[in-house]
């Protein structure tokens, strides 16, 4: 008899008066603190100031929380928000999504990047691709003690029963993308310090749209199927549809930094 993994994890890590502190808060948290003590180090080491760092970090904390609720209201329930906006508020309901959050970032760092012309706005988006996926990791994690986002029902030997959401043996998903995340975040660290893929603007950026939204979109076959749009009478889930662009985008961008010259850090 297969010997299944009972997932029987308390979401909250404590209770502080009458409300409980989840893990995903705490793990939410502490990604972003490494994420930003990462950027810190490589900012550092291209000769960037820490309070230009200090000042992005705050755009990006609040772009990307934004992003990933309102893209997980406009994209997978539209009809319900909009006609029930005030529940877009109601984060401690769930519900949020990663295409989201990126999209979050991508103003963010666009609104930051308009008045600090030292900068391109690519040269900031490949350095936080390398810390996106750091930050991701813990996400998931998160989404995992959540018992939510949860996967198909299965036989494999390393399956999740999530009690509390049925009996069933389910691809533990969120363990996928979380141990993607990690190791794809060591090899763009790597490449970023070893083969000197910073200098080539767009490039970390190009493969992390490639990666991620290759994953994304081939991960999505073992996931249950999200809150979709409607009647979805579709062969791909929302979920692969928002990936593809992204890819063709990361084709494009690598691409183009290959043909560009190298860079020169500001400290140079």
């Amino acid at each position: 008899m297969v010997g299944f993994i009972d997932w029987t994890v308390d979401p909250v890590a404590f209770e502080i008066g009458a409300r409980g502190v989840r893990w995903y808060g705490i793990l939410l948290a502490t990604g972003f603190l490494l994420a930003y003590l990462v950027f810190s180090r490589i900012a550092k080491k291209e000769g960037v100031k820490q309070e230009l760092v200090d000042r992005l970090a705050i755009f990006v904390v609040i772009g990307v929380i934004v992003g990933l609720r309102l893209g997980h209201c406009l994209f997978y329930n539209p009809s319900h928000y909009l006609q029930n906006p005030l529940d877009i508020l109601k984060v401690w309901e769930g519900g949020l999504a990663s295409h989201g959050g990126a999209i979050g970032i991508f103003l963010a760092v666009w609104l930051f990047q308009r008045k600090r012309k030292e900068f391109t706005f690519l040269y900031l988006i490949d350095r936080l691709s390398i810390i996106a996926v750091l930050a991701g990791s813990f996400v998931r994690i998160g989404n995992l003690i959540n018992h939510e986002i949860v996967g198909v029902p299965t036989q494999v030997p390393w399956a999740f029963i999530f009690h509390r959401v049925d009996e069933l043996p389910r691809h533990p998903t969120q363990l996928y993308e979380a141990i993607f995340y990690l190791l794809f975040f060591f090899a763009l660290m790597l490449l970023y310090y070893k083969k000197d893929w910073g200098r080539r603007e767009g490039l970390l950026t190009g493969l992390f749209f490639i990666a991620v939204f290759t994953f994304r979109f081939f991960i999505e076959f073992t996931k249950t199927v999200q809150m979709e749009t409607g009647a979805w009478d579709f062969p791909l889930l929302m979920g692969q549809l928002l990936s593809i662009p992204f890819v063709l985008i990361g084709v494009w961008l690598m691409i183009r930094a290959f043909k560009r010259p190298k860079m020169k850090y500001q400290n140079e």
